[in-house]
Formats: C-alpha cells, structure tokens, sequence
C-alpha cells in the first residue's frame, strides 16, 4: 500500500517541477559534480604506461581487478587519480559502524551523543578513511613495479607519489560526495559508484551487441537476456519497496480536561535490511583467491602448492565451487550486516521511551523478541532474494560467454537501488516546494481577508 507521500507525488505534475527553483539547482550541482568526477577517471597517475596497466587489467578482469574497474568506471585500467574510489570509505564506514556496537565508548557516542556524537563517528570515519587508502595505494604502487613495463621510473619516488596521488583521489572523492548529499539530489557515495557503473554500460553494451554481430551470441539469445534483464529489474523494484509493517499504538492520555495520544503508526521493516553490501563483499573475498594466483610464478611453486592454482581456478566467474560459495556468503553477510545495522533492542527501547507498544506484545524485552523474530523472517526471504538476483545473471553469462561484471547481479541492484533513492528524494524536494506553495498562497489568503 502506498503511504500518503508517494501517492501525492504520484500526482506531481510538470508545472510543479518548473517552478522547483531549488531543486534545479540541486540537480544542476550533482550533474556537475559527477561531470569532475568523470573527469578525474581520466587523468593517469604519474609515471605508469597506461596502455601496459590496461593490458594487465584485461588479463585479470575475472579478479578483483575487474571488479574496482567496474565501479571505478573504468580508472582503474586508465590508473587514474580516482582508481580507489571512494572502496576505502564505505569499508572504513562499515568498520565503524560494526565497532559502534561492540566496542562501548563508540557505542555511547552512537547512542547517547546525538548530532554531536554522529559526527564525532564521522570524524572517525574520515580518519580510516585516510589510513586504508594508503594502505591500498602502496598496494597498488608495489604491485605496479612488480608488472613488467607498467612503471616508467621504478623506485621509492614512484611509490611516494603513488600513495599521495590515490589517497587524495580518494579524500578528494569522499568530499564530493558529501556535498552531494548535502547541496546536491541522492546519496552522493552511492551516485558516485552509480557513475561509475552507468559510464561503462555503454561499452558493455556494444561488445555485446558485436558479439551477435560477429555470430558467437544468437539474435535470440540476446534478445532473452534483454527481456530477463528487464525482468530482473522489475523484481528488484518490487522487492525493494517491499515492507512489513508492524502495528504501533500510542495511549491516551489526560492533560486537564483535554485528551491527547491514542493514535497509531507503523514500524516499517524493509526485506532487504543490507542494501548491496552482501554481495560486494562476497565477490570482493571470492575475487582475491584468483587475483592473487595470477601475480604468483606457476612454474616455480613448490610441490605442496602444486595445488592452488587449481583451487584458485575453481572460484572463478561460472565455476559450480564459485557460484555454491558466492550464494552462501551472499546470506551469510545479509544476516550479519542487518545484525550490524538494525538492533531490535534499541528499537524496542524507544518505542518504550515515547509510549508506543506493539498490540498483543509487551513492551521492553517481549518487544524486541518479536521484532527480532519478524526481522529474522525477513532476511531468510531477503538474503534468497538477493542471492537469486546475483546468481541468476552469473549462471546466463557462464554458459552464454557474457560479461560478467557489467551484466551481473551486483550491478543491477546497486543501479536500481541508487536510482530508486534518487527518485524519492526528488519527489520529496518537489512535495517539500508544493507544501511551501500552499502556504504563501494561505497566508496571503488570510492578509486579504484582515483587509
């Protein structure tokens, strides 16, 4: 059922969005921020032979290497100045927000400190931010010397140069993405990794249509792909909005002669709790197995490792190893991640705090045993969903020689999600202006009327 907002801005007209003043602005910001961001995914770092780190890259697209590119939007076969992403703040922000319930001084901060201590938690963030990035860039730049002919000028300047070079990328990216959010439309981390993906379909989308050009993909086969890809999208939009809403009552109570309270509310529970998390993190630790073999020398290995090359093959891209192992980490992380994120004791609390109690359940403890018991059920059905989207387009790609990364699960949901996001917060900015509207209109209403 939709809620009183959506079914207004269903009615949203034209006229309105014109007169919007503020939210063009808004979008014209974000365009323009995402323009620079484009922008930088071009500008290399210093001292690499692009063409050389591109070879590399395509060797390895199956690996983690792959996968960075994607989101990237391709920076990272250019190595450019933003080839991190903004990878080392969404893990530095998940670091923090898992510590923000087992380690207790953060954890007072989150509950007790309100605005003051959410962004104390953001200055933390800020600050691993900074120590991952240059952790991954010295990565990046080792890993760069050690590839034949990808480094103009080995040595410890290149290193130096590298680390400083990607973790402001980096830094410089987490910013952009603040303002986004704040002066722009959407979630700007989230739009930026959107970018990154949107930038590439193109590409993704040509190859594909040159392989049934060339004969290796049937006309039919692809226009099946198409229409499961729409498909797919149209289940994610409905599972997406989908909802369980617990009933919430609030008591009446008495103050003087005049009766206030007794109304009720609803306590939505999303079935996808997670979001994307889930399957980025299960691709990125089934991506490293693979990634790390093709730096090893295979001819060299000692008798006992004879065996990892093979075992690292066998958790590659339509493997039956890879796909068994992606879809159980896939569950596995939507029920420690919703875990992480959602905390039914909490909720239970203060529900308690402002007087609401569910109808049938006492308050307190019975509360936060039942909202853990829906919440449970919820991501059995979410973590299955989840996995089916990502399995279902590895499954096709594997037998049909499609590119994985651009077609794949993980993609699709982190599109449709962003633009979902995005929408809604549109719609609010044009509900918010029409709201704004009603009101100079009633309050000039009311001047004539005292004339």
């Amino acid at each position: 059922m939709a809620s009183a907002a959506e079914q207004l801005a269903a009615n949203l007209d034209v006229g309105a969005f014109q007169k919007a003043t503020e939210l063009h602005k808004r979008l014209l910001f974000t365009l323009g921020a995402m323009i620079v961001y484009r922008l930088g995914t071009f500008i290399p770092i210093p001292g690499v032979d692009t063409n050389a780190i591109s070879a590399i890259i395509e060797r390895q697209q199956n690996g983690i290497f792959g996968m960075a590119n994607l989101f990237s939007g391709g920076a990272v076969s250019r190595m450019a100045i933003f080839a991190l992403n903004v990878m080392p703040y969404i893990s530095a922000s998940i670091i923090v927000q898992l510590l923000g319930t087992m380690y207790p001084p953060w954890e007072k901060l989150r509950k007790e400190g309100g605005e003051a201590g959410r962004k104390q938690l953001n200055q933390y963030t800020r600050y691993l931010t900074v120590v991952l990035a240059m952790f991954q860039a010295g990565g990046v730049a080792i890993a760069l010397q050690g590839s034949q002919g990808a480094v103009l000028n080995p040595g410890l300047f290149f290193v130096v140069s590298t680390i400083v070079t990607l973790t402001t990328g980096t830094m410089f990216l987490m910013w952009l993405g603040e303002q986004i959010t704040s002066r722009g439309v959407g979630n700007g981390v989230s739009l930026i990794i959107f970018a990154g993906i949107v930038a590439r379909l193109p590409t993704a989308l040509f190859q594909l249509f040159s392989q049934t050009h060339n004969g290796s993909l049937g006309a039919g086969t692809l226009l099946f792909f198409l229409a499961l890809a729409v498909g797919v999208i149209v289940f994610i939009v409905f599972m997406e909005r989908s909802q369980r809403r617990l009933l919430v009552q609030y008591p009446k109570r008495q103050q003087g002669n005049r009766m206030f309270g007794g109304e009720t509310s609803f306590l939505p529970l999303k079935i996808n709790v997670s979001g994307v998390i889930p399957p980025i993190f299960a691709s990125s630790l089934l991506a490293l197995p693979y990634t790390l073999t093709t730096f090893l020398n295979q001819t060299n290995l000692p008798t006992w490792l004879q065996w990892l090359p093979g075992a690292a093959a066998q958790l590659n891209h339509g493997q039956p190893v890879y796909m068994i192992a992606y879809g159980l980490m896939i569950i596995f992380f939507s029920f420690f991640y919703t875990s992480v994120v959602f905390n039914p004791e909490d909720t239970a609390e203060n529900l308690r705090k402002y007087g609401g109690f569910l109808p049938g359940i006492r308050p307190g403890k019975k509360t936060a045993e039942y909202i853990d018991f829906v919440l449970t059920r919820l991501t059995v059905v979410g973590s299955i969903y989840i996995a089916g989207v990502c399995l279902l387009p590895e499954a096709l790609m594997a037998s049909n020689q499609i590119s994985t990364y651009y077609f794949g699960g993980t993609s699709i949901l982190i599109v449709v999600s962003v633009t979902m996001d995005t929408v809604a917060q549109i719609q609010s900015h044009l509900l918010a202006h029409q709201y704004e509207g009603l009101i100079k209109k009633s309050k000039l209403r009311g001047g004539r009327g005292a004339r």
